[in-house]
């Protein structure tokens, strides 16, 4: 199966998009397909990965608001490289501008939109819902909603990574929703690697003894993640019980968060750990993950700390909710410090007790998705 990823956001300086884009290069051929990430760049360039894996630039301008990014801005030339490359399947990554683009190229192949990204929890819910009812700002929405609707008509698929997503397109009428959620990486996180010795050492960086517990979260930096309410969350919660929060990530609202925290020495902002079995041993030796973002289309922090046999403190909406679910913690209202700061204590005076259950694989999901496409295109050579 020749697949093409038309994939908008795709920027080589990093990021949860590149890291899914690495992902599939490497498993797909594995599997016996071939892969083709198309993506928007200062040049045309072929950029071989590997037998039957390949990055092709097509030449963009550059995103104004973020020059790390470029967008597609020629759609003829984006159907030519289609016409050219002759998938069995294409796939779009954003719901945005490319989406539309593909979905007028004149083809019968099959179509896949992923949503990689939730436009409405990301920015329509979370500004306005503090004033105004979901049901209101959907219907202030009402021209994003169509042209979701429009998306759903012209693709095979939508692919959801959570069911909270899945069903929210579905019952605003956006048709051919599916879900798929994502995988983690195999064989790394287990609640095998908890270190009682970093436990005590991160404690100690919060002026906090071993009795304490300590909380962990992980994400970027940036106002979907509302790592101010969380901190505010936290700070309240202990004011019960001794209680410390290491935040692993990087981003452009640091300054922001570091003014929130006002020097509370029981709060403590790390850099990346870019260390893989670093980070899932320190993943693995907190005590809980704590996390504000209600606009995740999976959740990946939250799925990895399930399979570490962490649980897990996450809003009632988005797809940080899934891995509440089968007892691997608690979920709070979204956007509420009090709800968080509850669900907290309430947490961690009666922890869950594992195993969990697990999440699949990021082999597992590919296989699952790629299963899913080839009875796709069988059934359309059948019809045909």
């Amino acid at each position: 199966m020749r697949i093409v990823d038309v994939c908008a956001f795709y920027t080589p300086h990093g990021g949860g998009v590149k890291t899914y884009v690495e992902q599939k290069l490497k498993i797909g051929p594995a599997l016996g397909h071939d892969i083709t990430i198309l993506a928007p760049g200062d040049d045309y360039q072929v950029i071989e990965k590997g037998p039957n894996a390949r990055l092709i630039t097509l030449p963009s301008p550059r995103f104004p608001l973020d020059r790390k990014y470029w967008y597609f801005g020629d759609e003829a030339a984006l159907h030519a490289e289609l016409d050219r490359l002759q998938p069995d399947l294409v796939e779009v990554s954003s719901p945005w501008r490319s989406a539309s683009m593909v979905g007028r190229w004149q083809s019968d192949t099959p179509r896949a939109l992923v949503m990689h990204a939730d436009p409405l929890s990301a920015y329509a819910y979370r500004w306005f819902q503090p004033l105004l009812s979901r049901e209101t700002i959907d219907r202030r929405f009402e021209r994003f909603w169509n042209h979701l609707r429009d998306l759903g008509r012209q693709y095979d698929r939508v692919v959801c990574a959570s069911g909270e997503l899945r069903d929210r397109l579905a019952k605003g009428g956006v048709a051919n929703t599916v879900l798929h959620p994502m995988g983690i990486e195999a064989n790394l996180f287990s609640p095998a690697k908890r270190d009682c010795a970093l436990r005590r050492k991160l404690l100690a960086a919060c002026a906090l003894p071993e009795s304490a517990r300590l909380l962990i979260g992980v994400g970027r930096l940036s106002a979907e993640k509302r790592w101010p309410m969380i901190v505010d969350a936290v700070a309240a919660a202990s004011q019960s019980m001794p209680l410390g929060l290491v935040i692993v990530g990087q981003g452009g609202h640091r300054k922001r968060i570091e003014k929130q925290i006002q020097g509370n020495p029981h709060i403590r902002l790390l850099g990346v750990e870019k260390d893989r079995q670093k980070f899932a041993t320190l993943l693995a030796s907190a005590d809980a993950l704590i996390h504000g973002c209600e606009a995740e289309t999976f959740c990946m922090a939250a799925a990895e700390a399930r399979a570490s046999g962490v649980p897990v403190i996450v809003p009632d909406r988005g797809g940080a909710a899934d891995h509440a679910r089968g007892g691997a913690g608690l979920t709070y209202r979204a956007g509420s410090a009090l709800a968080a700061a509850q669900a907290t204590l309430k947490l961690l005076h009666n922890p869950p007790r594992g195993p969990f259950p697990l999440p699949t694989t990021t082999q597992g999901h590919f296989e699952a998705l790629f299963a899913d496409y080839e009875g796709l295109i069988q059934r359309r050579h059948a019809a045909a």
